[in-house]
């Protein structure tokens, strides 16, 4: 689980003030959301999930036996292939400080082009130079986690740019 972009037109992004939401993809029936109070008495978005779930492993193996706490056997665990996050695949804002002079943007794009990454936007914020830097703001297309580690890695250590690389996951919900 982590922060993550979401575009301001997906239902997802509307939910605001005290209300969760959580949004399921399923196979059979898309993409299915559920939300309510995530604060007081009433019950949260997890909640419903969580007695959905039960009610659902109750029907299909054919018994009345309650979900375990927290939902899962531990020994479950164990026999589960965990997808590591070097192997998540997401696309990415990017925002790195840069110094203003030509041929810096060719050299990000260079970094970022090696890696596989493709670039879907990229903005400079003129109106916030400051002392020669200025921010360079990218969002990326979808790649693995890993391939963007390595990028950053690359694109922190150029000596024309300034600080650490800010990254921030994007959904894009397709």
């Amino acid at each position: 689980m982590h922060p993550t972009l979401v575009p301001q037109s997906h239902l997802i992004a509307q939910v605001d003030g005290v209300l969760n939401a959580v949004l399921v993809d399923g196979d059979a029936v898309g993409q299915t959301m559920y939300y309510g109070p995530g604060a007081g008495d009433e019950a949260t978005a997890s909640a419903v999930i969580a007695d959905i779930v039960d009610v659902a492993r109750a029907v299909a193996s054919g018994s009345q036996q309650r979900v375990p706490y927290l939902g899962f056997e531990p020994e479950a665990l164990e026999e589960l292939d965990v997808l590591s996050m070097e192997d998540i695949q997401s696309a990415y804002y990017l925002r790195i400080t840069a110094l203003d002079r030509p041929g810096v943007l060719a050299k990000i794009a260079s970094i970022l082009s090696e890696h596989g990454i493709n670039i879907e936007s990229i903005m400079q914020k003129e109106s916030e130079l400051q002392d020669g830097r200025i921010p360079v703001i990218i969002l990326t297309h979808t790649v693995q986690e890993r391939q963007i580690n390595r990028a950053i890695e690359e694109l922190e250590a150029l000596t024309d740019t300034d600080g650490h690389v800010v990254r921030i996951r994007a959904e894009n919900f397709n």
